[in-house]
C-alpha cells in the first residue's frame, strides 16, 4: 500500500526505500535553505545532483556544513538573463540529460528594485530568471522527466499584472510583487506542462510550507506582522493560528515528492502542498488549496507570450 506523507513529512522520509540511482537532478539555489536539504536527500538517495547558485563560494559552505554530498556546482545569477543564458549554454554543452529539474532559488518581499535587465526584483528573479534557464534546458529533459517550480502560499496575494509587470503604473507592495511572481511561477508550470505533456515530461508547482530560511532576509517586523495577520485573517475566533512554521527537512519534502514520489498524471499541471496536489479554493479569507487563475491555461499562455516578449526570446518547444 502506498504511503501517505503530509505537512510533517521530511525530505527522508519521502524518499525512504526509493533509489534514486541513475538519477540526475538540476536543483538552483544551493547556496541556503531548502536548496541545500534538497539536494543532500536526493544524493543522500542515491541521485546525482547539479547545483546552481550565483555565490559558489557560500555554496560550497552550505554543502559542506550538509555533511558534504557531492554536488555539481555551475554559477547562476537568476538575476541576469546573461549569467542564466551562460550556465544554460554550459550544461547544454556537457550534453548530459535531467531526469528532473527543481527550480528552488528565490527572493522575498524585497525592497522595490530591478534586476540587471531591468525588471522587478521579485518578477524578474522568481519567473523570468527561471523561465529562460528551465526553456533553454528542456532539450536536456528525458521522457519522464519532471519539472517542480517552488511557488508560495502567497500566490493567494495577488494574481499576475501583465500590463504592469514591473510596478511603473502600480504603488510597489513587497508582498503584492511576491505574489505576483508565485502565481507566475504556478502558471509558468501549467503551460510547460501543456506543452512537454505529449513527449512525456510533466511540470507542476509546488508551495514547500513556511520555513525560516535566509529567503526572508528583507522581512521587517512590520512586513512580518503584515504576513500573520493576513495568513491568520480567516481563522475563527479562539481557534488556533492557522499558521506552524516547518522545519527545513519537512519544507524540502514536497519538492522531493512532486519530483519522485507523486503520480505523474495527478502532479502535472497542478500545484501541491504538503505532499498532495491541492484543490481549487478561491476563498480569500482561506489559506487552503490553490487559486484558480493561478491554474487558468489560457491565462498561462498570456504570461508566457508576455514573458518572451520582455526577455526577448521565443521558445516555442
Amino acid at each position: 500500500m502506498a504511503k501517505t506523507f503530509g505537512a510533517e513529512s521530511t525530505a527522508d522520509e519521502v524518499l525512504e526505500g526509493v533509489d534514486l540511482s541513475g538519477k540526475r537532478v538540476l536543483v538552483t539555489g544551493v547556496s541556503a535553505g531548502l536548496g541545500v536539504e534538497t539536494a543532500r536527500s536526493i544524493v543522500a538517495h542515491g541521485g546525482s545532483v547539479v547545483g546552481t547558485a550565483r555565490d559558489l563560494s557560500k555554496a560550497k559552505r552550505a554543502l559542506a556544513e550538509a555533511g558534504n554530498p557531492s554536488v555539481e556546482l555551475v554559477e547562476t545569477d537568476l538575476a541576469s538573463l546573461a549569467s542564466v543564458r551562460k550556465a544554460a549554454d554550459e550544461l547544454l554543452k556537457r550534453a548530459k540529460p535531467f531526469d528532473v529539474i527543481i527550480a528552488n532559488a528565490g527572493v522575498m518581499a524585497c525592497p522595490q528594485g530591478k534586476t540587471q535587465d531591468g525588471f522587478e526584483t521579485q518578477f524578474g528573479t522568481n519567473h523570468l530568471g527561471h523561465f529562460v534557464f528551465v526553456n533553454r534546458l528542456v532539450p536536456l529533459l528525458k521522457s519522464g522527466a519532471r519539472v517542480v517550480t517552488l511557488s508560495s502560499a502567497g500566490h493567494q496575494i495577488s494574481d499576475v499584472n501583465i500590463e504592469d509587470p514591473n510596478f511603473e503604473r502600480t504603488e510597489y507592495q513587497p508582498f503584492t510583487a511576491y505574489g505576483r511572481s508565485k502565481t507566475a511561477n504556478i502558471l509558468y508550470a501549467v503551460a510547460l506542462d501543456n506543452r512537454l505533456k505529449g513527449r512525456g515530461v510533466r511540470a507542476t508547482s509546488i508551495h514547500p510550507g513556511g520555513i525560516q530560511t535566509e529567503l526572508g532576509r528583507h522581512m521587517t517586523p512590520e512586513l512580518v506582522e503584515q504576513m500573520m495577520a493576513r495568513i491568520n485573517r480567516g481563522a475563527k475566533p479562539g481557534a488556533p493560528p492557522a499558521f506552524r512554521f516547518k522545519s527545513v527537512p519537512q519544507g524540502s519534502a514536497t519538492s522531493v515528492w512532486s519530483g519522485f514520489v507523486g503520480q505523474a498524471d495527478a502532479v502535472g499541471g497542478h500545484y501541491c502542498e504538503d505532499c498532495h496536489v491541492c484543490e481549487v479554493n478561491d476563498d480569500v479569507n482561506s489559506r487552503v488549496g490553490v487559486r484558480s487563475y493561478a491554474l487558468n491555461l489560457a491565462h498561462a499562455n498570456d504570461l508566457w507570450r508576455k514573458s518572451e516578449e520582455m526577455v526577448g526570446e521565443r521558445f516555442p518547444l
